[in-house]
């Protein structure tokens, strides 16, 4: 008889009937299995705060780091915007970094160039950098008659739909300090 009893004991539907836990959420629902498993959020070395990248509506996020690696991405409970919840884009977004599939180099084609090739990201933000700078410089106008502007007309921004207020802020203060003029958003918050 004491097999049988311990043959039972295994039973989930057993124990919820027979002990403490008749709801079947706590002891009554754990296996030996389960007892054994960790949550990945219980062994990260370390949480970093974050925000979603997906639209402007600003998601808190919390990102759990193990060997400076993501092993989990949560809604943060502390965020007044969502307040933990994460919609299924936000709550995937674990994939969006971690993906083996994820592009790590930009496409790029030379001029009068036929073939595209690859270059490091690295290399495509010096490449950005230098044509920003030159056509800022090349655009530069110091005076318009008598009066000092000090501005470009070499380059405007317009700023998208999914860029949030702060977002916004910080291209008005670049493209500003820049010289530029035309700088226009679109924000939707």
């Amino acid at each position: 008889m004491a097999g049988v009893k311990t043959w039972l004991d295994s039973w989930p539907v057993f124990r919820q009937l027979t002990g403490p836990d008749p709801l079947g959420r706590g002891h009554a629902a754990r296996s030996k299995r389960t007892e054994a498993v960790t949550s990945r959020t219980a062994t990260a070395d370390r949480v970093v705060k974050s925000i979603c990248p997906y639209c402007a509506v600003g998601c808190g996020q919390r990102v759990f780091v193990k060997d400076e690696q993501i092993v989990q991405i949560e809604g943060d409970p502390d965020s007044p915007v969502s307040r933990g919840r994460l919609c299924p884009k936000g709550s995937a977004s674990k994939q969006l970094v971690t993906s083996p599939t994820r592009v790590t180099t930009v496409k790029y084609r030379r001029p009068h160039g036929t073939e595209w090739e690859d270059l490091p990201l690295d290399t495509a933000m010096e490449m950005i950098a230098d044509r920003v700078l030159a056509a800022r410089e090349k655009g530069w106008q110091e005076f318009d008659g008598d009066q000092r502007v000090n501005r470009t007309m070499g380059l405007a921004s317009l700023g998208g739909a999914t860029l949030d207020n702060e977002e916004n802020y910080l291209m008005k203060k670049l493209y500003s300090a820049m010289g530029a003029i035309q700088i226009e958003n679109q924000a939707r918050i």
